[in-house]
């Protein structure tokens, strides 16, 4: 019973690992020094798509899975629980590169959002009060 809630509770972490890396971005538009972590989240999902490794993840849900006596995923997180079930398997490139879009969207209206309010800031007290004794 133990190692079904770990397994679980793994698919559960990934599928948030999923979102973090897909919407992270947004959230440097409130907090400019989460771009640390979201890039490495970033860096690491791409390095996992590109590259044949096994994610921690996936290994702890397959960990998880033998330890009830079920075997091993014969898929990545990804192939098994996302593509071919929220998307078809044959548009896998195509959410590649709205993923892609997503993220670098997020960045750039995080650093045009932040470029923005600095320019258009309050002006200084000393400027303000020289205007107004002309």
């Amino acid at each position: 019973m133990g190692y079904r809630v770990v397994e679980g509770s793994v698919v559960g972490v990934h599928f948030g690992y999923l979102a973090y890396v897909i919407l992270g971005g947004f959230l440097v538009w409130r907090w400019p020094r989460a771009i640390w972590p979201h890039l490495l989240a970033v860096g690491w999902a791409a390095v996992i798509v590109a590259f044949p490794l096994t994610c921690p993840l996936t290994w702890a849900q397959d960990w998880a899975r033998r330890r009830v006596g079920e075997p091993p995923l014969t898929k990545g997180f990804i192939d098994r629980y996302v593509e071919g079930v929220i998307y078809p398997a044959r548009l896998t490139w195509l959410m590649q590169i709205l993923v892609g879009v997503v993220v670098l969207g997020s960045w750039a209206g995080a650093w045009w959002w932040r470029r923005n309010r600095r320019d258009t800031g309050p002006k200084s007290t000393e400027s303000s009060h020289r205007a107004a004794t002309v």
